[in-house]
């Protein structure tokens, strides 16, 4: 148990242990409604024709370039991290736990941390790149689904707050529920367990416009 601590909090272990404790806090925040799952999402739909197309990009744009050059595109970035995380951690884990074993507590165990930092890394991204493929292609089938079947449905808004800019909605499909990424059609607002209707589709930036349901009724507000 004493070599497991050492180990998880040594170099370069802690870097995956901390990024793992981030991602865990994450799911949990988000599964309660208290993050938007967006949060850290980014769309790398799109910008093979526009990598070289200008000189200067935004950090998303960047970000979401080296995840499509890497294969790390077509799902959410937080799956793309949390499976980064989980897999780095492994090797990293076991690649230092190796070392402690051979090389003691020694200052040597810092530098070889460094090589075992970039290996890890290097087949935590190419193991993720592998595991997400089949992920892509679902992920595809099912936002062409969801979009035909779910547009002029009522939706319950489960982040803060809904906007122009962003925003979530739990939709009730019968099953599990889907969240879904919106947009406020108009500038007005809406808070939590507002009831809206989502009146179109946006492809290019994944989400969907949304209007109150008493405006799609044709109803005053309440």
């Amino acid at each position: 148990m004493n070599e497991f601590l050492i180990t998880i909090f040594s170099f370069p272990t802690v870097i995956y242990t901390v990024i793992l404790f981030v991602a865990v806090l994450y799911w949990l925040c988000a599964a309660f409604g208290l993050l938007d799952l967006e949060l850290l999402d980014v769309d790398a739909s799109g910008l093979e024709g526009q990598l070289h197309a200008h000189a200067e990009h935004s950090f998303a744009e960047t970000f979401a370039g080296i995840l499509l050059r890497l294969g790390l595109n077509g799902v959410p970035v937080t799956i793309v991290v949390t499976l980064i995380a989980i897999i780095g951690w492994l090797v990293s884990y076991y690649l230092s736990y190796l070392e402690l074993m051979l090389f003691g507590y020694g200052w040597l165990r810092f530098l070889l941390g460094i090589p075992i930092l970039l290996v890890s890394l290097y087949l935590a991204v190419m193991a993720t790149a592998q595991l997400i493929k089949p992920l892509r292609k679902l992920f595809a089938k099912a936002e062409q689904y969801i979009e035909k079947k779910i547009l002029g449905q009522t939706a319950v808004v489960r982040s803060s707050k809904v906007d122009r800019v962003s925003g979530e909605v739990n939709f009730d499909d019968g099953g599990a529920g889907l969240i879904l990424k919106v947009r406020s059609a108009s500038d007005q607002e809406f808070v939590r367990g507002d009831r809206v209707v989502l009146l179109e589709y946006n492809a290019a930036e994944h989400f969907y416009r949304v209007i109150s349901e008493h405006e799609f009724l044709g109803k005053p507000s309440a």
